[in-house]
């Protein structure tokens, strides 16, 4: 991200940028920093929007060829084309030798770093590739803590971190939700926790915790209580398994920390998470074996393998997942 500020400071630029990963909120974000760097308002000659699947690349090619008009720069705004994955080589031959007054702009939310397609790796040496990836706790604590400052309000750590816990690591839910804190705060120098409960509803990520909680507890009836709450909350299965295996990864690693020797300040560090969190997981991981956390992991793979693989509808495979985890108790 500091590339990009610094190519927009010195006005010196890529000629190809590529924004990926997860989060979508930073990625726009950034995408906007350019387009306010590169275009000029209103110029509707030199600046093209491309935006999902089926693009005629040799139409794109063509464009790219043409010189800009009364222009330093031609700049094309490609997002979601879907030819880092498959169906880009032309476009990647292309430019291996593009036409040095047209920029490209490529935002994507489904490639990785591990992309091995020919466009990803021509891009990769041709220009700059930013991955923007889910945010840690700390991070998120920071940019949250910064936001509520701008707006001129107060809030103690504990409150933040309670705030934090009702909201999923999107960027984007988490600002939609502050925008909402505010308005309810409007005439209140402080938010207090108060504000936080009336406000913010509960989070995928504590409905999962409570769940991973009920397994640890051997209580698998109150697990898929929970599980049937989401669903009907519109939540789809595969990202609550996602969620349920994230948890578990967390879990494990708290784990094996704590055996270490590791505690407070200093396993949240290591677990890139807030104190506040950590703690919690802390908590949960004394439900669970670290064979018990190491088969659960195992077995969410092998659901969403399953699933991906038609083997099983992917309701049914959560709900065998949720059914097999067992409480081996502390150790």
């Amino acid at each position: 991200m500091r590339r990009i500020d610094q190519d927009i400071s010195s006005g010196q630029f890529h000629n190809i940028y590529l924004l990926y990963g997860k989060e979508r909120y930073l990625i726009h974000q950034y995408t906007n920093k350019l387009k306010a760097a590169l275009c000029a308002e209103g110029d509707n000659m030199n600046v093209h929007f491309y935006q999902g699947k089926g693009l005629i690349v040799e139409q794109i090619i063509d464009l790219a060829e043409t010189l800009p008009f009364l222009a330093e720069h031609r700049v094309i705004f490609i997002d979601d084309c879907g030819l880092f994955k498959a169906g880009g080589d032309k476009l990647a031959a292309y430019l291996e030798e593009a036409c040095e007054s047209t920029i490209f702009v490529f935002t994507d939310f489904e490639i990785d770093s591990k992309c091995k397609s020919k466009l990803f790796k021509t891009v990769s040496s041709k220009g700059l590739c930013i991955e923007f990836p889910t945010q840690d706790d700390r991070t998120l604590f920071r940019w949250v803590a910064s936001r509520i400052k701008k707006e001129g309000k107060q809030i103690s750590e504990q409150t933040l971190q309670l705030f934090l816990s009702k909201n999923t690591s999107d960027m984007q839910s988490i600002e939609m939700e502050l925008e909402k804190l505010f308005c309810y705060c409007l005439n209140k120098p402080s938010i207090e926790a108060a504000d936080v409960e009336a406000i913010c509803q509960t989070s995928i990520t504590d409905n999962v915790f409570d769940l991973v909680e009920a397994l640890g507890y051997g209580n698998h009836k109150k697990a898929l209580e929970i599980y049937y709450e989401l669903i009907t909350a519109k939540e789809e299965p595969l990202r609550i398994l996602s969620m349920i295996s994230r948890q578990f990864h967390y879990l494990l690693q708290t784990k094996a920390l704590l055996n270490k020797g590791f505690q407070g300040s200093a396993l949240a560090s290591k677990l890139g998470l807030s104190p506040y969190v950590a703690k919690k997981y802390v908590a949960q991981c004394k439900g669970f074996s670290i064979a018990t956390l190491r088969q659960a992991m195992e077995q969410c793979v092998e659901a969403e393998t399953a699933v991906k693989t038609g083997q099983l509808a992917p309701n049914v495979s959560v709900e065998m997942v949720l059914l097999t985890i067992g409480n081996a108790g502390d150790s």
